[in-house]
C-alpha cells in the first residue's frame, strides 16, 4: 500500500469513527450504555472472526519466537474504554466535540510514545512543530465544545 493510499484509508475510517459514537448513543436508547457497547463489540467480534478466517485464512502470525507479553492484551480493554466513554460523552459534547477531544488525546499521547520510543515504536524527536500541533488541537477542542 502506498503512503497516499494509507492516508486516504485512514481519513475514511476516521470519518467512520465520528459516526460511531452517535450511532452507539442511538442504540443505547434501547439497550443502555453498556448494552450498546456490548453489542458494538459483539458485532465487531463476528466481523473480525469472519475476516480472520475467511480472508486471512485463520490465525497466522510471523515466524517470530517472541513471547506474547501480558500487556499486549490491553488493547481490547482500551477499546472498551474508548467505546464506552465516547458513547456516554457524545450526549454532552456532540459528535464534533467527542471526535475533536479523541483526536487531541490520540495525538498528544502518540507524540509522547514516539518520543520515548516505547511499544515497538522507533524513537522520534519532540519538535516545536509537534508541540504547536498539539496546542492547536487543544485550541480546536476548546473552540468546538464551547457553547
Amino acid at each position: 500500500m502506498s503512503k497516499e493510499a494509507a492516508i486516504v484509508a485512514t481519513v475514511v475510517v476516521g470519518g467512520l469513527v465520528a459516526m460511531q459514537a452517535p450511532i452507539n448513543a442511538l442504540l443505547a436508547r434501547t439497550t443502555g450504555s453498556l448494552g450498546a457497547a456490548t453489542v458494538n463489540f459483539a458485532v465487531g467480534l463476528v466481523a473480525l472472526l469472519a475476516l480472520t478466517f475467511l480472508v486471512a485464512g485463520g490465525f497466522s502470525g510471523s515466524d517470530s519466537e517472541e513471547p506474547v507479553r501480558w500487556y499486549y492484551y490491553l488493547g481490547g480493554l482500551m477499546g472498551v474504554a474508548i467505546v464506552a466513554t465516547t458513547l456516554i460523552t457524545v450526549k454532552h459534547l456532540g459528535a464534533g466535540g467527542v471526535t475533536a477531544a479523541t483526536i487531541a488525546g490520540q495525538l498528544t499521547l502518540s507524540i509522547v510514545l514516539d518520543k520515548l520510543g516505547v511499544l515497538g515504536l522507533d524513537e522520534r524527536g519532540l519538535s516545536p512543530e509537534r508541540v504547536i500541533g498539539v496546542a492547536l488541537l487543544a485550541a480546536g477542542v476548546f473552540l468546538i465544545v464551547r457553547d
